[in-house]
């Protein structure tokens, strides 16, 4: 028997992924939609003795065609072989939910609805009548609270057993015999080479979607199909001074508004809670910024501090190990790859993982809790006044885990100048990898207020390019909506899996790869090509920089990941005491080099990919002109100072 094909969609912060998760078990593959970056995830696993294969497809707020997200999402609904859609909706905003749960009801596909974060409805007073709802909408309604994994089984097994096609709920007479009169002008035999419904097609052209025009264009009927279409449309547009798409999301909206009310019922006034309460403070436009520097400043303080003293202890037994390898690595070969091996495996485990494991758990807190939302939305102004488009306040969030997604996220704007501007800004964004160098170096030897004021002065530079950037390709900039979720504490299980989930991709490829290369180092140094490599980047390192000359490989090989440049740093300096080789400015140097040039070449990949070779390469140049320049005046003006 094939698996069950269940996919799960719903509007963005209705705890879908969540719910995805449970199911799930954390055992997924992820990848992109063929032709596009919108990603989806999927998994198998089995159910009531049945198996399984879960899709969690984007978020979306609406099957009208507006960004790539919802078209990849309307087309896999359509097109691929779906056994079940589950509808997660957030039940504390109901009666906003609902319409894109009417517009999944026009794909004609058996449906469940999960009333999702019902928990949260209640504290605000609203009580949902599922039966009611059912009755309305035609299809099993099942409540739950994801975060807890409460009602998972009842909706699995609605999923399983009750799931049915709903009962599509209707407009006003006028409306509805427009669409009947399109859908009766539709040849019968269309629908055998298209995988549309007949209601949702009439609607679509009706709606004037390029892409389904193109297709009744291609039947021999199409010029009558489209006459008959522009006439029903354009009777709407007349009788109520308004296109026929913006007349038909009015009457979805009143519906969603008319079930909410025959299926829910508000106890009492909603009252201020602690979510309104908190959110005068961190949403505040001048507190918000203050509250912001404590969270980041407390998060990155327990993240050095825990870093440094786990990695203190853990460190003691490699570096007994490389003492003694040293001298032997020098006369041979094997015992010089033996070092290499023993370097990259013990800067995994006693320079990385110290500091990636807790960076990795606070940010995956603060984004369950529903913190980094806020962020987005407070710095929303900012980057209006500097030249950004608000958008580009998502894809600089995801940065902060690892810039390819955060490149990948530049797909949801629509200006392509805003798209290339927050491109070549997302490379500048300090990613999980480059916060490990920050936070092990300048974190640990010059301390955490020298390591959060670089997180800033960072900023102040993506402001500054922002604006520089933006003289250089002007164009309009637009606000846009956003959701802002509920403050929730979800469990620490949860947490810790959700950061070995995220901390998977750490050990499977970049682990293996900073092995590889500081074997490489190991052989290069043993043949003395290092020193060739040395001397060709010596005008940066010791003339630009005022870097020791061998510190060039470490720069060289970070292109590949940005962690090789702190373990390959003890490599070259032969020893795990930093400050025993480099001053505190030359620190602070190396790392602020580090932090502003080429992210990685997974990076520079999907750049080539999404933006072509021409901007790829002006990345490149622009992130090693900034850091150079930056790094050179940093050990100018740092002469006075240290």
């Amino acid at each position: 028997m094939k698996p069950l094909r269940i996919a799960l969609a719903g509007q963005l912060n209705s705890g879908k992924s969540t719910l995805f998760n449970n199911l799930a078990g954390f055992k997924t593959l992820s990848g992109n939609f063929p032709g596009t970056t919108v990603g989806y995830t999927i998994s198998k696993t089995r159910f009531l003795g049945r198996e399984v294969e879960l899709i969690d497809l984007p978020g979306i707020y609406s099957l009208s065609y507006s960004d790539i997200a919802e078209k990849v999402t309307r087309d896999f609904l359509l097109k691929e072989d779906i056994d079940v859609v589950i509808n997660v909706v957030d039940a504390s905003v109901l009666s906003r939910s609902l319409e894109l749960t009417l517009q999944l009801l026009e794909l004609e596909k058996p449906l469940v609805l999960c009333l999702n974060m019902v928990d949260e409805a209640r504290r605000k007073g609203i009580l949902i009548d599922e039966e009611k709802l059912s009755e309305v909408l035609g299809v099993p309604v099942v409540s739950t609270v994801a975060v807890r994994g409460m009602g998972i089984v009842e909706l699995m097994s609605a999923a399983l057993h009750k799931a049915r096609k709903g009962i599509i709920p209707r407009f006003h007479k006028d409306i509805e015999d427009a669409i009947q009169a399109v859908q009766d002008v539709l040849p019968r035999d269309i629908f055998e080479k298209l995988p549309f419904p007949a209601r949702f097609l009439a609607i679509r052209l009706l709606e004037g979607e390029e892409e389904y025009i193109e297709e009744i264009k291609k039947l021999k009927e199409g010029e009558e199909i489209l006459k008959v279409v522009k006439e029903k449309a354009g009777e709407i547009e007349r009788t109520h001074g308004a296109p026929f798409s913006f007349v038909l999301s009015s009457e979805r909206h009143a519906l969603c508004l008319d079930i909410f009310e025959q299926a829910c019922k508000v106890v009492h006034p909603p009252r201020e809670r602690i979510d309104d309460l908190l959110d005068r403070y961190v949403m505040h436009p001048i507190a918000g910024y203050f509250f912001l520097l404590i969270v980041l400043g407390i998060v990155f303080l327990l993240v050095f501090k825990l870093g440094n003293l786990i990695g203190s202890y853990v460190l003691l037994p490699f570096d007994g190990l490389t003492k003694i390898l040293q001298p032997l690595s020098q006369r041979s070969l094997l015992f010089s790859l033996l070092q290499g091996l023993i370097e990259g495996i013990g800067g995994g485990i006693g320079i990385v993982l110290p500091y990636l494991v807790p960076l990795l758990f606070f940010i995956s807190l603060l984004e369950d809790i529903g913190y980094l939302p806020r962020v987005a939305f407070l710095l929303d102004g900012l980057f209006h006044r500097i030249g950004l488009h608000g958008k580009s306040v998502i894809p600089f969030v995801l940065g902060y885990g690892c810039n390819v997604p955060a490149l990948v996220a530049t797909r949801i704007l629509d200006s392509p100048i805003d798209r290339l501007i927050t491109s070549l800004l997302v490379s500048f964004i300090p990613c999980s990898a480059r916060s490990v160098v920050i936070l092990a170096l300048v974190g640990a030897y010059l301390g955490a207020p020298f390591a959060l004021a670089l997180y800033f002065f960072n900023l102040l530079i993506i402001a500054l390019l922002g604006k520089l950037l933006r003289g250089l390709f002007p164009g309009s900039l637009e606000a846009f909506i956003m959701d802002i979720p509920t403050y929730k504490m979800p469990p620490l299980r949860y947490i810790g899996k959700k950061t070995w989930f995220r901390l998977y991709e750490f050990v499977v490829f970049a682990w293996p790869v900073i092995i590889f290369a500081s074997l490489i180092m190991s052989l290069l140094s043993f043949y003395k090509i290092d020193n060739f490599i040395n001397s060709l980047l010596s005008p940066l390192t010791v003339g630009a920089l005022g870097l020791p000359k061998v510190v060039g490989t470490t720069l060289f090989f970070g292109i590949l990941r940005k962690e090789l440049t702190l373990i390959l740093l003890t490599n070259v300096l032969g020893t795990t005491n930093i400050p025993a080789a480099l001053s505190h400015l030359q620190i602070l140097v190396f790392t602020t080099f580090v932090l502003f040039y080429v992210p990685c070449v997974s990076f520079l990949a999907v750049m080539w990919r999404e933006l072509g070779a021409k901007y790829t390469l002006y990345s490149f140049l622009l992130s090693l002109s900034v850091a150079t320049l930056i790094a050179s005046l940093l050990r100018l003006c740092g002469t006075f100072c240290f």
